[in-house]
């Protein structure tokens, strides 16, 4: 057996793992046919088929999965001992990859970035939106953005936005037309704009006052998955949208959309950034955290 080089186990990893040739491509920054050429020498050299593949997908072959579980541990320290040697630098450097939903995302970029682009200019900073709850380790993420009761408990996490509010609001237009709803039981009445959720269930709007906790399936024709679209469609005057305070803050004080129940919404903990516990902090990791904790000191 030819001995294989780091190159073909990395990418080995990335793509067993991911299960995908064009996600593993995109973690490692190669196209996906030199990917498949690196899998395709990586067997010859080994002289056993590592991957099934169709045209459709692709899995681990049992070989293939024995050798994950041995290979995963192995590149976790290359990669620690690696990141020592980068602590020696002057000024890190790297990229570091973070999985996050749209408001999470909103929220780096209103203080952390720009700080962050400004002192650390050759680290380049991934972020990608995404609504479902991922492994982070798994998919090839340095950091995630959740709120703090969905973090697993064997992560580091810091807070990044204070606390959260989730408030119904709606168009001037729109409440000169209906009636403003006094209690979350009034909404039954209301065009409401629903929300799926990543897994594909509808959300149910949660109302607290006074210790009294309510949980509305809202009424309404309108469903979107974005929040993004769900302001547009509140300012467009199509109903009543549940959304983050902090996305609506100037739309608010332009009074473009007014808040409706407002006493009925109580704060709660918001976003944090988290992390692999653990382990070694990759230098340009470490650069994000401490711009992080210095923007919120």
């Amino acid at each position: 057996m030819t001995r294989p080089d780091i190159a073909e186990l990395n990418a080995f990893a990335e793509v067993a793992t991911l299960r995908s040739f064009r996600k593993a491509a995109d973690v490692l920054e190669l196209s996906p046919s030199t990917v498949s050429h690196l899998m395709r020498r990586l067997e010859e050299r080994v002289g056993v088929r590592l991957l099934h593949r169709t045209t459709r997908s692709v899995a681990p072959t049992q070989a293939g999965e024995r050798l994950l579980v041995r290979l995963r541990p192995v590149l976790e320290e290359l990669r620690s001992a690696l990141g020592e040697v980068d602590d020696f630098r002057d000024q890190p450097t790297g990229r570091v990859r973070v999985n996050a939903p749209e408001q999470g995302v909103r929220l780096l970029l209103r203080d952390v970035v720009p700080a962050f682009q400004k002192e650390f200019p050759d680290i380049e900073l991934d972020l990608v939106v995404e609504g479902r709850f991922v492994d982070i380790v798994k998919e090839g993420f340095d950091a995630g953005v959740r709120l703090g009761g969905s973090i697993p408990q064997d992560m580091v996490a810091i807070p990044i936005g204070g606390q959260a509010r989730g408030i119904a609001v709606a168009s001037p237009k729109y409440l000169a037309r209906h009636t403003q709803p006094q209690t979350p039981e009034d909404l039954k009445s209301h065009d409401c704009i629903r929300v799926r959720l990543p897994n594909g269930k509808l959300l149910a709007w949660e109302f607290e006052k006074r210790g009294q906790t309510l949980a509305i399936d809202v009424p309404g024709t309108l469903i979107l998955n974005q929040e993004g679209l769900m302001i547009e469609a509140a300012l467009a005057g199509l109903g009543i949208a549940f959304v983050f305070e902090s996305s609506v803050r100037d739309a608010l004080t332009a009074r473009r959309l007014v808040s409706v129940l407002d006493d009925w919404c109580p704060g709660f903990p918001g976003a944090f950034l988290y992390y692999p516990g653990g382990r070694n902090v990759p230098s340009a990791l470490r650069a994000f955290l401490d711009t992080i904790k210095n923007s919120h000191a």
